[in-house]
């Protein structure tokens, strides 16, 4: 069952038949080739024929013929000879097809087709894709469910808002989780996904040796998620377990879990000197469902958890985040894109005065006019401190004009 998801897709449209390749990234699992036939079906439901339309799924045999950049020239060719109107091309997965790129810009540059094509692994960072394809190209990314569209699921459906994201903060967002009932067969999903981008978009892309270390450093960061996290603290954690892994070895595992979307990296910014810190940035994951995965679901790190939905749903909304620091507090996120800015302190509860007063009095120290909120699970707390605002995080998440 393929769940529409309108937002990228209208996205993508605003691009279709224009000169520019189209990329949608991302993490392996997040959805990117259902979007891409969804893609598909939109273009017949416009009618364009079928014939005018080549889908190439690399992950089937079908299409193991296509093994270089050459032959996808060849095949597109032959595909859309003696085809009249608009033809669209559509690629899955395209890094699996050895230089690839030399291929689809020869179609691009030569105006046989309008081209979408998806891809998982560090070859289609942003830096690479700058490289690869001399900026004529317009990059998408796609990011897990997050919860205005987790809720659309089979998986929730019948549920109330409230039993839904309790699932959603165990299971996390990959559209897969979907497909199982049992909690155990979820989990066990999850596992084989982490193995996956492990092992196909770590390991065998960087041609590390020492796997044991990387799923050490892998599970560590896992279990510090929204923590301050350095490549030393790690590094001599690991001295601590009897593991040696020098400061350089670990920046270099965690920037290929980073480039294959496992972790997010977010700066902190020094609102009060108008500079980003050097050192000490948060970790995040690409996926809270990979973290319940890898090491199982802790009540008692719910906190951590509801940072990283609200940093998730700002990325897929649009905003650049950072961390924000003055005067010695904290600012959990600043969100900024071409028109807005906004701040955001995310706590589990406003369970006391100190609590009230932290959350909100870090806020209180900034002194600009952007809008400011607090983001809690308390849903009846109403409270409009000095023009901070509390927001119910499901009202949060499932308004997308806050």
């Amino acid at each position: 069952m393929l769940v529409s998801r309108e937002e990228y897709l209208e996205k993508l449209f605003g691009f279709i038949n224009k000169p520019v390749i189209k990329v949608l990234t991302g993490m392996r699992r997040s959805g990117k080739s259902s979007i891409l036939m969804m893609a598909s079906e939109k273009l017949r439901g416009q009618n364009v024929k079928s014939g005018n339309i080549s889908f190439i799924n690399k992950e089937s045999l079908e299409f193991d013929f296509i093994q270089t950049g050459a032959d996808l020239d060849k095949y597109v060719r032959t595909e859309f000879k003696n085809k009249s109107g608009k033809r669209y091309l559509l690629i899955d997965e395209v890094q699996e097809i050895k230089n690839w790129e030399k291929g689809v810009l020869s179609l691009q540059t030569d105006k046989v087709c309008d081209i979408i094509i998806t891809g998982s692994n560090a070859n289609l960072l942003s830096s690479e894709l700058a490289t690869l394809l001399s900026g004529r190209y317009v990059e998408l990314r796609i990011y897990p469910l997050v919860f205005s569209e987790f809720i659309k699921f089979p998986l929730v459906v019948g549920k109330t808002v409230e039993e839904a994201f309790r699932d959603y903060l165990k299971f996390g967002g990959l559209p897969g989780i979907h497909s199982f009932e049992e909690e155990s067969q979820i989990y066990g999903y999850l596992n084989s996904v982490i193995d996956t981008l492990l092992l196909k978009d770590v390991v065998r892309r960087h041609n590390i040796r020492d796997v044991h270390l990387l799923e050490k450093i892998f599970f560590y960061l896992m279990d510090n998620c929204g923590n301050i996290t350095t490549a030393k603290s790690i590094s001599d954690f690991l001295k601590s377990q009897r593991t040696r892994a020098s400061v350089d070895t670990v920046q270099n595992y965690f920037r290929f879990m980073e480039s294959a979307f496992l972790f997010y990296r977010i700066s902190r910014y020094d609102l009060k000197a108008k500079r980003f810190l050097e050192f000490y940035d948060k970790i995040y994951m690409g996926d809270i469902g990979l973290r319940a995965g890898a090491i199982g679901y802790r009540e008692r790190d719910v906190s951590g958890i509801l940072e990283n939905i609200v940093l998730l749903e700002l990325k897929k909304r649009g905003y650049k985040v950072s961390i924000g620091i003055q005067n010695g507090y904290e600012i959990d996120f600043i969100a900024e894109n071409k028109k807005d800015k906004i701040y955001i302190q995310v706590s589990r509860n406003l369970e006391s005065e100190k609590t009230i007063q932290r959350e909100f009095g870090n806020l209180l120290n900034i002194n600009d006019n952007y809008r400011k909120y607090v983001v809690t699970l308390d849903k009846f707390f109403q409270l409009d401190y000095q023009g901070i605002k509390h927001e119910y995080l499901l009202d949060f998440l499932l308004n997308p004009v806050l």
